[in-house]
């Protein structure tokens, strides 16, 4: 497994981690059993994952109490990244409530420090410099040692890098959404701070294992957002979206198959070839998979392949 350094002064990871937002058995739909999701986060051991990401929001705390389980008697092996989430779903992130939040968070995971924290998306009712000055002290106090941000944009984040390093930024990208590559990434890569992509597989759609006559268990936000229910209408899943992108998916199939890798992998490691990405989030609750997504982290793609890569994505989105 490829190994890189996060941002500047953060830890070398691996360039795939495991993702345990379905873990927590809410967004995803139940679990159908927790031995099995365990089981699928211990097979990091096995892949050469070093980092397991997590939030106090995936299942209301219930993805930590599962890692804590799955690292157990491990804790050195490998890296924990969670995250503390404005009040609409998390704790909040005033300076009381990152504080209460954090210790939470420990005590679900049975640590007494985690390695990166992350603020898990904005909240405008809140100055960012007194959340940020904030998840500064906490790593003064030893309860992290990393900070990071997820969901944010440059300007916060060079707001933030005025009072402490940034050392990640943690947003969703993929082959089907670049809104970050033309700006935020090259600039990341310029001043030092690592960049955590997720949603690199399209939350499936680039697995190649989700067709037209694919049914999502009940909960599933990918089968709400099918029906034009949660969103905007402007999702993945939704009406006329969806078909528009399993439509793209057939046309980078072929590319695949010359490439001789199969789709996942393809998709996970272009992301990783992008300037400013410097790893991946890859989630499942099957052992099999995550092995699966691990071997992107030892894969190539020629440079010629890239560029078709592009081409088509470009065509099709233009």
């Amino acid at each position: 497994m490829e190994m890189r350094q996060l941002g500047t002064d953060g830890p070398r990871i691996s360039v795939v981690g495991y993702g345990a937002w379905e873990a927590g058995g809410t967004d995803w739909g139940a679990n159908a059993s927790d031995d099995d999701v365990v089981a699928s986060m211990r097979a990091v051991f096995d892949a050469g994952m070093n980092w397991i990401d997590t939030a106090e929001v995936y299942g209301k705390g219930r993805s930590e109490e599962l890692v804590a389980r799955a690292v157990a008697g491990r804790r050195d092996e490998v890296l924990i990244f969670t995250k503390v989430a404005p009040d609409e779903e998390g704790t909040g992130i005033r300076p009381d409530e990152i504080s209460r939040a954090i210790r939470g968070s420990l005590r679900r995971l049975n640590v007494d420090r985690v390695d990166l924290y992350q603020v898990h998306w904005p909240d405008p009712r809140i100055p960012l410099e007194d959340t940020w000055g904030t998840m500064a002290e906490l790593v003064s106090q030893g309860l992290t040692r990393w900070i990071g941000l997820s969901n944010f944009g440059r300007e916060e984040v060079e707001r933030c890098s005025a009072i402490h390093p940034v050392t990640s930024v943690q947003n969703e990208f993929s082959l089907l959404r670049q809104d970050d590559r033309p700006d935020l990434l090259p600039w990341l890569a310029d001043h030092g701070v690592g960049y955590l992509a997720y949603g690199p597989l399209a939350f499936g759609l680039l697995s190649g294992a989700i067709s037209a006559d694919t049914t999502f268990a009940p909960g599933d936000w990918r089968g709400e957002e099918r029906a034009g229910r949660g969103t905007d209408g402007d999702g993945f899943f939704s009406p006329g979206a969806f078909e528009s992108n399993l439509e793209l998916v057939d046309v980078i199939r072929p590319i695949t198959e010359r490439a001789g890798v199969p789709l996942a992998t393809l998709a996970l490691r272009w992301a990783l070839e992008q300037r400013g990405v410097t790893a991946t989030i890859a989630g499942s609750r099957n052992a099999t998979h995550v092995r699966s997504n691990a071997a992107a982290g030892d894969a190539r793609l020629p440079a010629d392949v890239l560029e078709e890569i592009d081409a088509v994505v470009a065509s099709r989105t233009s």
